[in-house]
Protein backbone atom coordinates (compact mmCIF):
# COMPACT_ATOMS: atom_id res chain seq x y z
CA UNK A 1 0.00 0.00 0.00
CA UNK A 2 3.23 2.75 0.94
CA UNK A 3 4.15 2.04 -3.19
CA UNK A 4 0.76 2.56 -4.19
CA UNK A 5 0.17 6.13 -1.84
CA UNK A 6 3.98 6.92 -2.67
CA UNK A 7 2.28 9.75 -4.33
CA UNK A 8 -0.41 10.91 -1.70
CA UNK A 9 1.93 13.99 -0.78
CA UNK A 10 1.90 15.18 -4.32
CA UNK A 11 -2.05 14.96 -4.53
CA UNK A 12 -3.28 15.63 -1.05
CA UNK A 13 -2.65 19.33 -1.23
CA UNK A 14 -4.36 20.02 -4.52
CA UNK A 15 -7.76 18.40 -3.42
CA UNK A 16 -7.63 20.39 0.05
CA UNK A 17 -7.62 23.42 -2.37
CA UNK A 18 -11.00 22.38 -3.26
CA UNK A 19 -12.80 21.74 0.22
CA UNK A 20 -11.57 25.10 1.82
CA UNK A 21 -13.64 27.68 2.48
CA UNK A 22 -13.08 31.37 1.60
CA UNK A 23 -10.99 31.52 4.70
CA UNK A 24 -8.94 28.47 4.17
CA UNK A 25 -9.93 26.68 6.50
CA UNK A 26 -10.99 22.86 6.20
CA UNK A 27 -12.91 20.91 8.30
CA UNK A 28 -12.37 17.51 9.60
CA UNK A 29 -14.37 15.28 7.68
CA UNK A 30 -13.25 17.65 4.55
CA UNK A 31 -9.43 16.52 4.94
CA UNK A 32 -10.45 13.25 5.22
CA UNK A 33 -12.53 13.54 2.32
CA UNK A 34 -9.47 15.09 0.53
CA UNK A 35 -7.01 12.70 1.96
CA UNK A 36 -8.85 9.52 0.97
CA UNK A 37 -9.47 11.24 -3.06
CA UNK A 38 -5.81 11.67 -3.21
CA UNK A 39 -5.15 7.80 -2.25
CA UNK A 40 -7.21 6.73 -4.78
CA UNK A 41 -5.86 9.06 -7.66
CA UNK A 42 -2.55 8.37 -6.37
CA UNK A 43 -3.19 4.59 -6.54
CA UNK A 44 -4.64 4.71 -9.73
CA UNK A 45 -1.42 6.82 -11.20
CA UNK A 46 1.12 4.10 -9.81
CA UNK A 47 -0.83 1.31 -10.34
CA UNK A 48 0.93 -0.58 -13.40
CA UNK A 49 4.29 -0.60 -11.54
CA UNK A 50 3.17 -2.09 -8.17
CA UNK A 51 2.03 -4.88 -10.36
CA UNK A 52 4.72 -4.84 -12.80
CA UNK A 53 7.08 -4.90 -9.37
CA UNK A 54 5.00 -7.72 -8.21
CA UNK A 55 5.43 -10.17 -10.92
CA UNK A 56 9.28 -9.47 -10.67
CA UNK A 57 9.08 -10.37 -7.17
CA UNK A 58 7.40 -13.87 -7.64
CA UNK A 59 8.87 -14.73 -10.65
CA UNK A 60 11.60 -18.21 -10.85
CA UNK A 61 14.67 -16.43 -10.94
CA UNK A 62 16.22 -19.81 -12.14
CA UNK A 63 13.77 -19.61 -15.10
CA UNK A 64 12.79 -15.89 -15.03
CA UNK A 65 10.20 -15.01 -17.48
CA UNK A 66 10.80 -11.29 -17.50
CA UNK A 67 14.24 -9.63 -17.86
CA UNK A 68 13.84 -6.51 -16.66
CA UNK A 69 11.05 -3.51 -15.77
CA UNK A 70 10.28 -2.57 -19.21
CA UNK A 71 10.37 -6.02 -21.16
CA UNK A 72 7.93 -7.12 -18.03
CA UNK A 73 5.65 -3.91 -19.17
CA UNK A 74 5.77 -5.27 -22.60
CA UNK A 75 5.65 -9.17 -22.22
CA UNK A 76 2.43 -8.35 -19.56
CA UNK A 77 0.50 -5.94 -22.41
CA UNK A 78 1.45 -8.33 -25.45
CA UNK A 79 0.34 -11.00 -23.38
CA UNK A 80 -2.64 -10.00 -21.39
CA UNK A 81 -3.40 -6.94 -22.58
CA UNK A 82 -3.74 -3.33 -20.92
CA UNK A 83 -6.12 -4.19 -18.43
CA UNK A 84 -4.16 -6.76 -16.74
CA UNK A 85 -1.47 -4.10 -15.67
CA UNK A 86 -5.13 -2.80 -13.50
CA UNK A 87 -5.39 -5.90 -11.90
CA UNK A 88 -6.97 -5.86 -8.75
CA UNK A 89 -6.61 -1.91 -8.89
CA UNK A 90 -10.25 -1.92 -7.37
CA UNK A 91 -8.89 -3.57 -4.00
CA UNK A 92 -6.25 -0.97 -3.68
CA UNK A 93 -9.14 1.66 -4.14
CA UNK A 94 -11.12 0.36 -1.74
CA UNK A 95 -7.93 -0.31 0.37
CA UNK A 96 -6.46 3.32 0.07
CA UNK A 97 -9.92 5.00 1.43
CA UNK A 98 -9.56 3.27 4.93
CA UNK A 99 -6.01 3.91 4.79
CA UNK A 100 -5.79 7.60 3.73
CA UNK A 101 -9.01 8.48 5.82
CA UNK A 102 -8.22 6.31 9.04
CA UNK A 103 -4.45 7.78 9.19
CA UNK A 104 -5.57 11.29 8.93
CA UNK A 105 -8.39 10.63 11.23
CA UNK A 106 -5.92 9.49 13.93
CA UNK A 107 -3.29 11.89 13.40
CA UNK A 108 -5.75 14.53 13.87
CA UNK A 109 -7.01 13.46 16.92
CA UNK A 110 -3.54 12.12 18.46
CA UNK A 111 -3.73 15.99 19.90
CA UNK A 112 -5.73 14.30 22.49
CA UNK A 113 -3.39 11.90 23.40
CA UNK A 114 -0.59 14.52 24.12
CA UNK A 115 -2.87 16.98 25.68
CA UNK A 116 -2.06 20.16 23.21
CA UNK A 117 -2.57 21.49 19.97
CA UNK A 118 -0.89 19.51 16.78
CA UNK A 119 0.93 22.77 15.99
CA UNK A 120 2.92 22.86 19.28
CA UNK A 121 4.32 18.72 19.07
CA UNK A 122 7.78 18.47 19.00
CA UNK A 123 9.49 16.82 15.88
CA UNK A 124 9.75 13.22 17.80
CA UNK A 125 5.87 13.66 18.98
CA UNK A 126 5.01 14.22 15.05
CA UNK A 127 7.25 11.03 14.29
CA UNK A 128 5.56 8.94 16.69
CA UNK A 129 2.31 10.52 15.63
CA UNK A 130 2.43 9.14 12.01
CA UNK A 131 4.27 5.99 12.78
CA UNK A 132 0.99 5.55 15.04
CA UNK A 133 -1.25 6.67 12.36
CA UNK A 134 0.14 4.59 9.70
CA UNK A 135 0.45 1.35 12.19
CA UNK A 136 -3.67 1.31 12.79
CA UNK A 137 -5.02 2.44 9.30
CA UNK A 138 -2.20 -0.22 7.29
CA UNK A 139 -3.40 -3.09 10.10
CA UNK A 140 -7.15 -2.54 8.91
CA UNK A 141 -6.14 -2.58 5.08
CA UNK A 142 -3.58 -5.18 4.68
CA UNK A 143 -6.32 -7.79 3.84
CA UNK A 144 -7.33 -5.77 0.88
CA UNK A 145 -3.54 -5.72 -0.05
CA UNK A 146 -3.13 -9.69 0.47
CA UNK A 147 -5.67 -9.99 -1.92
CA UNK A 148 -4.47 -7.72 -4.10
CA UNK A 149 -0.82 -9.15 -4.13
CA UNK A 150 -2.37 -12.60 -5.36
CA UNK A 151 -4.63 -11.07 -7.90
CA UNK A 152 -1.82 -9.24 -9.39
CA UNK A 153 0.54 -12.53 -9.31
CA UNK A 154 -1.46 -14.85 -10.52
CA UNK A 155 -1.64 -15.35 -14.27
CA UNK A 156 -1.52 -18.14 -16.52
CA UNK A 157 1.14 -17.08 -18.43
CA UNK A 158 3.47 -17.60 -15.71
CA UNK A 159 4.96 -20.90 -14.02
CA UNK A 160 2.12 -22.57 -11.70
CA UNK A 161 -0.40 -20.11 -12.36
CA UNK A 162 2.37 -17.21 -10.77
CA UNK A 163 3.10 -19.01 -7.51
CA UNK A 164 -0.14 -18.30 -5.46
CA UNK A 165 -0.89 -20.78 -2.73
CA UNK A 166 -4.88 -20.33 -3.79
CA UNK A 167 -6.63 -20.58 -6.57
CA UNK A 168 -9.54 -18.15 -7.72
CA UNK A 169 -11.54 -16.64 -10.24
CA UNK A 170 -12.03 -12.80 -8.80
CA UNK A 171 -11.53 -11.05 -5.95
CA UNK A 172 -14.33 -12.12 -3.62
CA UNK A 173 -13.53 -15.38 -4.55
CA UNK A 174 -10.16 -14.80 -3.54
CA UNK A 175 -11.25 -13.76 -0.16
CA UNK A 176 -13.22 -17.09 0.34
CA UNK A 177 -10.62 -18.80 -0.71
CA UNK A 178 -7.78 -17.78 1.53
CA UNK A 179 -10.08 -17.96 4.50
CA UNK A 180 -11.13 -21.61 3.47
CA UNK A 181 -7.32 -22.56 3.43
CA UNK A 182 -5.66 -20.45 6.54
CA UNK A 183 -8.49 -18.62 8.28
CA UNK A 184 -9.56 -15.21 8.87
CA UNK A 185 -6.03 -14.76 9.64
CA UNK A 186 -4.35 -15.95 6.29
CA UNK A 187 -5.89 -12.16 4.99
CA UNK A 188 -3.10 -10.81 7.43
CA UNK A 189 0.12 -13.06 6.52
CA UNK A 190 3.06 -10.87 6.34
CA UNK A 191 1.90 -8.09 8.22
CA UNK A 192 4.50 -7.70 10.53
CA UNK A 193 7.62 -7.32 7.62
CA UNK A 194 4.98 -4.64 6.30
CA UNK A 195 4.26 -2.46 9.34
CA UNK A 196 8.19 -2.71 9.67
CA UNK A 197 8.21 -1.08 6.10
CA UNK A 198 5.68 1.04 6.81
CA UNK A 199 5.69 2.59 9.69
CA UNK A 200 9.14 4.03 9.34
CA UNK A 201 8.40 4.94 6.13
CA UNK A 202 5.43 7.34 6.69
CA UNK A 203 7.01 8.24 9.95
CA UNK A 204 10.06 9.74 7.87
CA UNK A 205 7.93 11.10 5.18
CA UNK A 206 5.24 13.37 7.29
CA UNK A 207 8.10 13.85 9.48
CA UNK A 208 10.46 15.75 7.01
CA UNK A 209 7.59 17.66 5.57
CA UNK A 210 6.69 18.80 9.01
CA UNK A 211 10.06 19.97 9.41
CA UNK A 212 10.29 21.59 5.96
CA UNK A 213 7.35 23.18 7.07
CA UNK A 214 8.97 24.79 10.10
CA UNK A 215 11.85 25.62 7.82
CA UNK A 216 10.11 27.84 5.43
CA UNK A 217 7.67 29.28 8.32
CA UNK A 218 11.03 29.94 10.66
CA UNK A 219 12.71 31.56 6.97
CA UNK A 220 9.72 34.00 6.32
CA UNK A 221 9.85 35.35 10.11
CA UNK A 222 6.79 33.66 11.54
CA UNK A 223 8.55 31.37 14.04
CA UNK A 224 11.59 32.20 16.43
CA UNK A 225 12.94 28.53 15.58
CA UNK A 226 12.71 25.90 12.80
CA UNK A 227 12.77 23.40 16.07
CA UNK A 228 9.31 24.54 17.22
CA UNK A 229 5.89 26.07 16.39
CA UNK A 230 6.45 29.23 18.93
CA UNK A 231 5.63 32.16 17.20
CA UNK A 232 7.70 35.15 16.62
CA UNK A 233 6.14 38.24 19.16
CA UNK A 234 5.10 41.09 17.25
CA UNK A 235 4.36 38.99 13.97
CA UNK A 236 0.73 39.20 12.30
CA UNK A 237 0.74 35.42 11.42
CA UNK A 238 -2.12 36.33 9.26
CA UNK A 239 0.36 38.57 6.83
CA UNK A 240 1.42 36.96 3.65
CA UNK A 241 5.36 35.94 2.94
CA UNK A 242 5.87 39.07 0.58
CA UNK A 243 4.10 41.15 2.77
CA UNK A 244 5.78 40.38 6.16
CA UNK A 245 9.14 41.00 3.81
CA UNK A 246 8.07 44.48 2.86
CA UNK A 247 6.48 45.65 6.45
CA UNK A 248 9.86 44.41 7.71
CA UNK A 249 12.15 46.76 5.27
CA UNK A 250 9.31 49.25 5.80
CA UNK A 251 10.65 49.22 10.00
CA UNK A 252 14.11 48.99 8.60
CA UNK A 253 13.72 52.03 6.45
CA UNK A 254 10.92 54.09 7.42
CA UNK A 255 9.45 53.56 3.71
CA UNK A 256 6.69 50.99 2.37
CA UNK A 257 7.52 49.66 -1.41
CA UNK A 258 4.14 51.22 -3.43
CA UNK A 259 2.41 48.55 -5.75
CA UNK A 260 1.53 49.77 -8.99
CA UNK A 261 -1.47 50.56 -10.07
CA UNK A 262 -3.45 48.00 -11.51
CA UNK A 263 -6.56 48.67 -14.13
Amino acid sequence: MADSLGLFPLFSPRFVVLFTDDLGHISQWSSIMAGSLAGMVSTIVTYPTDLIKTRLIVQNMLEPSYRGILHAFSTVYQQEGFLALYRGVSLTVLGALPFSAGSLLVYMNLEKIWNGPRDRFSLLQNFANVCLAAAVTQTLSFPFDTVKRKMQAQSPYLPHCGGVDVHFSGAVDCFRQIVKAQGVLGLWNGLTANLLKIVPYFGVMFGTFEFCKRICLYQNGYIVSPLTYKLTPGVDQSLKPQELRELKKFFKTGRLKSKKPTL
